[in-house]
């Protein structure tokens, strides 16, 4: 399990990686809403925990920011600040669950077991990705937009689910190929940006809101945006 330690704390912040990692977690560190926001958009997480006293932008509005973006992401809070208004606050804000510095570590490993468990069962009930007005049943692997059925390839489509699970995210051409084809595949080829082109030409051409961008130098971003 991959985790982001947001505290602006190094001395907290690598007391808990250091700790995390001697259960076998992979842990990095943030000391800000930026930094943050910047490795969430780089790497793939399997949960954020998260401190409150940041500096500028709060834990609480952070959180409120990274549950935008990451529906299903979950987020342990982790502060000083233990007051029931605190808490509520944390939970209005999207946070899953909040943890009293001072604790446990041995809680601390047990909360993040639970909600990465939790979270499992939740991808495994999903049934359909959507954005705007595109939906891709992952049962029968059908794709419509609007009232229009698509007809996608097998790498279509795994292109496409790969784009519609990592919404208004920057994704890098080498990642994209690591996750929809094979890893020894020749990554010197221009596959991505080919499959890229025929995926826009079936989901975005004929629509007025475009749903596949591309952000030079990097990749490609999958976010709602007018024409």
């Amino acid at each position: 399990m991959r985790v982001l330690i947001v505290e602006d704390e190094w001395e907290v912040a690598a007391l808990i990686k250091s700790g995390l990692e001697e259960y076998d977690f992979q842990a990095d560190t943030a000391g800000n809403a930026m930094e943050a926001q910047q490795q969430l958009a780089e790497r793939d997480y399997d949960t954020v925990i998260l401190d409150v006293n940041l500096p500028v932008i709060n834990g609480y509005d952070l959180c409120r920011m990274i549950r935008n973006k990451f529906e299903t992401l979950p987020i342990l809070m982790l502060t000083a600040f233990g007051s029931t208004d605190n808490k509520v606050s944390g939970f209005d804000a999207g946070a899953d669950d909040y943890l009293v510095k001072p604790f446990e570590f041995r809680e601390l490993v047990a909360r993040l077991r639970a909600l990465n468990r939790r979270n499992s069962v939740v991808s495994q009930e999903l049934t359909a990705l959507k954005m705007a007005d595109l939906e891709l049943n992952l049962q029968s692997k059908t794709v419509k937009r609007g009232n229009h059925k698509l007809l996608l390839t097998a790498r279509e489509l795994a292109l496409l689910e790969f784009f519609m699970k990592n919404p208004n995210r920057a994704l890098s051409r080498n990642e994209i190929m690591e996750h929809v084809w094979d890893l020894n595949f020749d990554t010197g080829t221009n596959v991505v940006d080919v499959y890229v082109n025929y995926l826009r030409k079936k989901i975005d051409k004929d629509f007025p809101v475009k749903l596949i961008h591309t952000i030079s130098g990097i990749g490609y971003i999958m976010q709602i945006a007018e024409d």
